[in-house]
């Protein structure tokens, strides 16, 4: 493991790093102001897991922190957060000085080019209590992020106003880096981790976690039907009057990504609290939906996603979630108006003009052989994007980036209100983390080449050998995994489900049961 003090030394440590490589090498970056614990750990795992190298910035930013604040006695553990980085398998540790960060030992904000948040964001919640902080996270950020260029950066969600801003800020200014929110890991006293725990002697850990406690008292309350701001916040109040000790700050509910503030909940809100224990300031947060829920499945080529998928769909009554009928809308649109579809630059601006709207097929027998239908720009073209000439060029527009991209962003709307059945090899990861089933199906390498055997015998085609076919799964399973866009990825909270001897409908019905045991039959 790398430790780089300098600006010049992470530039010429990555740009040896990526240089004369093979293929794309992927970056993950975790930012931290030290005073690691676990829950920078379970950061540090994750972009472990997801790139080929990890950078975990330690830098305690001045300008995030207001006169008064505890900047000062901000907790720093150098020689245990690089034990911690290590032992995660850190490629790199950033822990510039101010000086050689801002140059200055004492940076002013009134002195720096810096990076302005939208005001609606910082009017709420922390925003208010710590004039200039969310300008100082903004900037340090985006200097992060210019200078380690990550394909992802990894906050925690226990900062949830922090997270949602910087969320904007990548949106706002174009920037490539993937922004990936990760749970907030707590004590077995609920207690939210942060590095101001330390802070807390051992009586005040105990009545902090009535922060937890107030949370949990208001969710209780949400899931008996509670929508209303009002109630919802009172829940959390009462809990802490139970505390005196323990002197709220504000109670707010607001919308999760937008942060606008809430009367109501009616799909997603954030419930926020934050509150001083003698001159300690902790803040908590909760996550409430109210929406129909996801089922996402992902797993390797050949193992039967996309005909359990459909069938658990209709099942459940839950939208399938075609994304291949999205693939070939866009491909039937390019080809419609006479683009080259190789031209990635023509694709690219015309999608900025394709709004697509999937249905479920419903019981009108003329579109019982397509999973679901879809209109684009209020046109219907379900049966149009079938054509033969779309069939034999949506592999060139599904191969591009940029569509990806743009589709996915479609794809998560659908997130929004629930009720939909997606499959792929990231759905769980990356498309819908919220989903509340995950299942990662898989077979046997020889069992998916012998039902690939089975297909091309029953249409007619050439039938190559066993051993053939395992060569060609087991290297499409490397690439899978490997790719840079949309890698084969397990989620962690997924439930593995091995189809080996198993027919398609005792997978299906496997699946219904999880989701009725899990989820609930309502």
């Amino acid at each position: 493991m790398r430790v780089l003090k300098t600006v010049d030394g992470l530039t010429c440590y990555l740009a040896q790093k990526r240089q004369g490589r093979v293929g794309a090498l992927t970056v993950g970056l975790v930012p931290t102001m030290g005073g690691l614990h676990t829950g920078h750990q379970s950061l540090m795992e994750r972009a472990r897991r997801e790139n080929d190298l990890v950078v975990v910035s330690i830098f305690l930013n001045p300008i995030q922190f207001a006169p008064g604040e505890d900047l000062a006695r901000y907790p720093q553990t150098p020689s245990q957060d690089f034990q911690l980085c290590d032992q995660v398998g850190v490629d790199a540790v950033f822990m510039p000085t101010p000086q050689g960060f801002y140059g200055s030992d004492s940076p002013a904000s009134a002195g720096l080019t810096q990076v302005v948040p939208p005001v609606a964001m910082t009017a709420v919640l922390c925003g208010p209590h710590r004039p200039g902080h969310f300008e100082g996270v903004a900037t340090v950020v985006t200097k992060l992020l210019s200078l380690v260029q990550p394909d992802r950066a990894y906050f925690g969600r226990k900062d949830a106003q922090q997270f949602a801003i910087i969320k904007r800020l990548a949106q706002d200014l174009n920037l490539p880096t993937q922004i990936v929110g990760c749970p907030t890991v707590r004590e077995d006293s609920g207690l939210a981790l942060s590095s101001r725990n330390a802070y807390l002697s051992e009586a005040e850990r105990e009545e902090a976690t009535v922060l937890y406690r107030g949370l949990m008292a208001a969710q209780a309350r949400f899931k008996a039907g509670e929508r209303s701001s009002l109630a919802l916040v009172e829940a959390v109040d009462t809990t802490l009057g139970q505390v005196p000790a323990v002197q709220p700050q504000y109670v707010e509910l607001v919308h999760p990504d937008t942060l606008v503030p809430l009367d109501r909940i009616e799909s997603t809100g954030l419930l926020a609290v934050a509150a001083y224990l003698g001159q300690t300031r902790l803040i908590d947060n909760l996550l409430l939906r109210h929406r129909q829920p996801i089922v996402a499945i992902d797993g390797p080529a050949g193992a039967g996603k996309s005909t359990v998928a459909r069938q658990v769909a209709k099942r459940l009554g839950l939208l399938y979630l075609d994304s291949g009928a999205m693939y070939r809308a866009i491909t039937w649109k390019a080809l419609q108006q006479g683009l080259a579809l190789q031209d990635e630059v023509a694709v690219a601006e015309l999608l900025q003009d394709c709004h697509l709207k999937l249905a479920a097929s419903g019981d009108d027998p003329a579109f019982a052989p397509y999973p679901s239908r879809l209109w684009l720009n209020g046109e219907e073209v379900t049966e149009l994007i079938r054509h033969p000439s779309v069939t034999a060029q949506v592999s060139t527009i599904a191969a591009q980036p940029i569509v990806r991209k743009v589709l996915l962003k479609q794809q998560q709307q659908y997130g929004i209100a629930g009720g939909v059945v997606m499959e792929g090899r990231d759905i769980g990861t990356q498309v819908f983390p919220q989903a509340e089933l995950k299942i990662f199906l898989t077979a046997s390498v020889a069992e998916r080449a012998r039902r690939r055997q089975q297909d091309l015998k029953a249409q007619q085609q050439p039938i190559e050998s066993l051993a053939a076919l395992e060569r060609a799964i087991d290297d499409r399973d490397r690439k899978d995994s490997t790719r840079r866009v949309a890698p084969l990825k397990k989620a962690e909270d997924a439930v593995e489900l091995i189809t080996d001897g198993l027919t398609i409908d005792q997978v299906v019905d496997k699946i219904v049961l999880m989701y009725e045991d899990r989820v609930g039959a309502g």
